[in-house]
């Protein structure tokens, strides 16, 4: 079906300059659902309403929405760069890929323009000439590194004006975690020795420390000086904790950050790896939305634009898992907030970098895993997402038990339907079931028909478990009485025309009306109601979405196994019903007596074969002919 934009529509595409800028794009409220940048607007721009194939469904889905359509002007591709993530920031936009959890990382702050510096912690990151050392992934972790530095470098932490004339020392004194500037133990030389040494430590580079320390301590026991000795050891070791805490990358890592990317349906996690001077000092991971239908490529370069546009410190090499278009432009606009250093971004194919990536990646699925099940746990997401649910739906109670139903076919060939319930926001797997679809011919599918079998079976069984109880059996599939417990909520995967079908069989059964039912259109996750042409878009970052999208991936990924398992099946089957003398029934008994494996068949004995109800010596003999043949 072609698309036809409005004519306000045309007229601005019509008029946009070829020209490098932004553009924003607005629905009919007037509010901004997505921000881009472009070389050229006219040519990006008019790329959104063509009727080409090639367009994503995320962007057909936003293009229905577009009623009006904004742009910016600018000198060159970095400045449009930076103004369209300082307008992404601003308005949050539906349809872009967004940085969830954007942060500010802690940093150890030297100020090493004071005559006796002081060691401090920050999350941001200025030019007033102090050293920063860091990022760090969590404050805890910076407050624990000084704790630990404090023992083998006693700085300065009070607020006094050095003068090295008070008569008193502090207690920290006293207890050896400062070395008194205040009252002259130390004059300023001394005391910014010791702070570059720490600085040294902070950078990875500690071997000269260690071995000057080393030195020390050799001397004040020839001396005979034990205490001096023993106190420099608690220095080394202090320092040794510091160095074993983080891990050696290579010397020629000096200033990277790596960043790898875990996907999930619709879910992103993106993991970045600080190295400083060789060393592996943190890592952190970062939840993006808006992911769907993006590529990889287009993600990975969202979150660069997103998380380095307001990050303190900008790396001299960002290792990446694979090219991006802006490579070139995003270099020039992290070299000039790098004060007009060069910046390079590679992709290795091999090495250590190679490595390193894989690591990030690792550690990225980890993350995600986490997230899952920290989702899964966390009860006060899932009853908020319940909550909006309900709100948003109209449920007439808060949908605690709901079941989603997907057909699953290939050709007309195995149809499955399955069923997934959730209860209480989490999948409840005991209860997962699958319907081999029987009335449907394999010649051509038909996932209308097949939905109205699933479903007719499904409240069969719930009408006969009111009829008679006792049908449930203990032990067998029927006995957490699933099929008794009527949902809250029903979901059909397929929009409008499945809807359709569940309303006609639930009114068959007197449950129109008693049971919620609702369609998801496939195409753009759009919530379609009975009796009511204008389907529901769930609000993008609600967690009503995020749990309604894991119900129908979860619907999806059952029915696609027992789709694969069936499909399996009838393989075997048609392999041995080409064997004279070998029927539905003797097949069947076969494949259940060799836990339906084509391969253990093979490998029996003509005696294990002959031991089959059916099966006789001869036709044992033919079957293993035949097999091996």
């Amino acid at each position: 079906m072609n698309y036809t934009p409005s004519e306000h529509i045309q007229t601005i595409l019509t008029n946009l300059p070829q020209k490098p800028g932004v553009y924003l794009m607005k629905d009919r409220r007037g509010t901004v659902i997505y921000v881009g940048k472009a070389k050229r607007l006219r040519n990006r721009v008019r790329s959104y309403f063509t009727n080409s194939n090639q367009l994503s469904e995320k962007t057909l889905r936003m293009r229905e929405h577009i009623v009006d359509i904004d742009y910016v002007v600018e000198r060159n591709e970095v400045k449009a760069l930076i103004l369209e993530e300082n307008l992404i920031k601003r308005y949050m936009p539906q349809y872009n890929i967004l940085l969830k959890d954007d942060k500010r990382y802690p940093y150890i702050k030297i100020n090493w323009q004071d005559d006796f510096p002081k060691v401090e912690t920050t999350r941001r990151v200025v030019q007033d000439g102090s050293k920063y050392f860091g990022p760090y992934v969590a404050m805890w972790a910076v407050q624990d590194t000084l704790q630990t530095l404090r023992k083998a470098f006693p700085y300065l932490t009070c607020s006094r004006e050095i003068n090295g004339q008070d008569e008193r020392a502090c207690l920290f004194f006293d207890i050896k975690l400062c070395n008194a500037p205040c009252i002259g133990a130390v004059n300023r030389e001394q005391y910014r020795a010791m702070i570059e040494e720490l600085m040294a430590v902070l950078s990875g580079r500690s071997e000269g420390v260690i071995k000057r320390l080393e030195k020390d301590m050799a001397a004040a026991a020839e001396a005979l000086n034990f205490e001096m000795a023993a106190s420099i050891r608690d220095q080394i070791r202090a320092i040794d904790m510091i160095t074993q805490k983080n891990r050696a990358v290579g010397r020629q890592f000096t200033d990277h950050d790596v960043v790898a990317l875990a996907r999930d349906h619709h879910e992103a996690v993106v993991q970045i790896l600080f190295i400083r001077n060789g060393i592996l000092i943190g890592s952190s991971s970062h939840v993006l939305d808006g992911t769907e239908d993006e590529s990889d490529e287009e993600v990975i370069e969202s979150f660069v634009k997103s998380f380095y546009s307001d990050a303190p410190e900008i790396p001299r090499d960002l290792i990446l898992p694979q090219n991006v278009e802006e490579a070139r432009i995003i270099e020039q606009w992290l070299g000039d907030k790098r004060g007009g250093s060069k910046v390079s971004i590679t992709v290795p194919q091999r090495g250590q970098k190679r490595d390193l990536v894989k690591m990030a990646q690792d550690n990225a699925a980890e993350a995600l895993r986490m997230m899952r099940a920290q989702w899964e746990a966390d009860t006060t997401k899932q009853e908020q997402a319940l909550g909006e649910l309900r709100e948003a739906l109209r449920l007439p109670t808060v949908p605690n038990r709901i079941e989603c139903y997907d057909i699953s076919t290939t050709q007309g060939t195995a149809i499955v339907a399955s069923r997934v319930v959730f209860v209480q926001g989490t999948p409840k797997k005991g209860e997962y079931r699958r319907f081999n679809i029987r009335t449907v011919s394999h010649s051509g599918s038909d996932d209308y028909q097949s939905m109205r079998e699933a479903l007719t079976r499904r409240f069969n069984r719930y009408l006969r478990t009111l009829e008679d109880p006792a049908q449930i059996a203990p032990g067998g599939e029927d006995h957490d009485e699933t099929w008794r417990l009527l949902p809250d909520l029903m979901i059909i995967d397929g929009g409008k025309g499945q809807l359709g079908i569940a309303v006609e069989v639930l009114k068959e059964f007197d449950l129109y009306g008693k049971v919620p039912v609702v369609g998801l259109a496939k195409r753009f996750e759009e919530i379609y109601f009975p009796e009511n042409p204008d389907p529901l878009l769930l609000a993008r970052n609600g967690q009503a979405l995020f749990l309604v999208q894991r119900i129908r991936d979860e619907a999806h990924r059952f029915a696609i196994t027992a789709h694969r398992n069936q499909r399996r099946k009838l393989g075997m089957a048609s392999r041995l019903e080409t064997i004279p003398g070998i029927g539905p029934a003797k097949r069947k008994a076969l494949l259940k007596a060799f836990d339906n494996s084509i391969d253990a068949i093979k490998a029996a004995s003509v005696e294990e074969l002959s031991a089959v109800k059916g099966i006789t010596t001869d036709l044992a003999e033919i079957i293993k002919a035949e097999l091996a043949s």
